[in-house]
């Protein structure tokens, strides 16, 4: 606020244009001159000329008080990129220090050396897509030479490794239109291209399996069982370019809590048809899967995608208290309240993540940052 203030000196009046500012719990004042033995006309006319001044005084003041705050001392990484004139190869290294998600992936190699370190008993889950792109290359490596405990997928993580053995998938178009590729028959996942001629020869090569399955239920009385069909998938595909291929052969299980969402769904229909007492148990697989959780002395998990796979994996690990170590990569967001964008704060609310717990999640397409990730940790060792 703004006064004049009357000042008076060997019989004369000086005015002087007042205003007071507040900072904290102290009051400046700043005056300005305007006169001595001013009239009422000239006073008022002086007053509005140095409200004018005054106010932009104090605009500056305050302006300046909330913008120039002073700040405490930051510890911690520098944020720093690569250096292309040193270029020394170190490119991922550098990405820690970028900021962002380039930081959340530095950290995601970090905590996924540490689960290797301490011998973590590893989960992997990734969703079908994962398996359509060409990371499923990668999660064959892993698997091949034993780099991860179990394995966590939806029914088409499966079946498209077994229809990749079967036919080629080749690169498309996000744009590609939808009713013309439907008279050509070639279905479209993403930005990839299946011939609907893989699903005839998957059906081809899966119906005998299932006839040896249920050939298996009538003799023994049991109905077979999800992991028991996958295990048979990889059995009978013999080929070294398949997951599940190698997964058979280095016993390393495979949990899908959801087997007939798919082609393998489609077929066991079309099997129900001819036996229609063909029984698939779920309840056998929760219990193996649910049990690999107890007594483990570090538990850890790298889940690519969410939905389904990044539950079964989290939920299984709630029954030991919490996951030791949590890396997700993903883009689904929280704001839904879906489990799927949870991030692993949430997690911990649930017990289904340790407290102390090495988190991260990175927000960026898995086919971007996976082959990054596996060349940083389990490729190096």
């Amino acid at each position: 606020m703004s006064y004049t203030e009357i000042k008076q000196r060997n019989g004369r009046k000086y005015a002087y244009r007042v205003l007071s500012l507040r900072k904290g719990e102290r009051v400046q004042k700043q005056r300005f001159y305007l006169g001595v033995d001013l009239q009422s006309q000239e006073l008022k006319q002086k007053e509005q000329e140095a409200d004018i001044k005054l106010s932009s005084l104090g605009a500056e003041k305050t302006a300046k008080a909330n913008l120039l705050r002073k700040s405490e001392n930051v510890k911690g990484t520098i944020v720093k990129g690569y250096n292309f004139n040193k270029n020394n190869g170190k490119i991922i290294e550098s990405y820690a220090s970028a900021g962002f998600q380039a930081s959340h992936l530095g950290k995601a190699i970090d905590i996924t050396n540490e689960m290797i370190k301490e011998k973590s008993f590893i989960f992997l889950g990734y969703t079908s897509n994962m398996v359509s792109s060409g990371n499923r290359d990668i999660i064959r490596y892993l698997v091949e030479h034993k780099k991860v405990n179990v394995l966590v997928t939806t029914t088409g993580g499966i079946e498209e490794d077994i229809i990749k053995c079967l036919g080629d998938f080749y690169i498309g178009d996000f744009r590609a239109n939808g009713e013309l590729l439907r008279k050509k028959g070639i279905n479209r996942i993403g930005n990839i291209f299946v011939p609907n001629d893989r699903y005839v020869q998957f059906e081809k090569f899966i119906q005998p399996i299932l006839e040896e399955l249920y050939q298996e239920q009538k003799l023994t009385g049991k109905p077979t069982t999800q992991s028991k069909l996958i295990q048979k998938l990889g059995e009978k595909i013999n080929n070294k370019e398949s997951i599940y291929y190698w997964a058979n052969k280095n016993n390393i299980p495979v949990y899908c809590p959801c087997i007939t969402d798919g082609a393998i769904g489609d077929n066991i229909y079309f099997f129900k048809f001819k036996h229609p007492d063909f029984k698939l148990d779920v309840s056998d697989d929760v219990v193996w899967f649910n049990n690999t959780t107890i007594g483990l002395k570090k538990s850890g998990a790298i889940i690519l995608g969410s939905g389904i796979v990044k539950h079964a994996i989290l939920n299984a690990n709630m029954l030991r208290n919490g996951l030791d170590y949590s890396v997700y990569i993903n883009t689904a967001q929280e704001y839904d309240g879906s489990d799927a964008g949870a991030l692993p704060e949430e997690a911990i609310s649930w017990g289904k993540i340790l407290p102390r717990a090495k988190t991260v999640k990175v927000f960026a397409d898995a086919t971007i940052v996976f082959p990054l990730l596996v060349s940083e940790s389990f490729a190096k060792k």
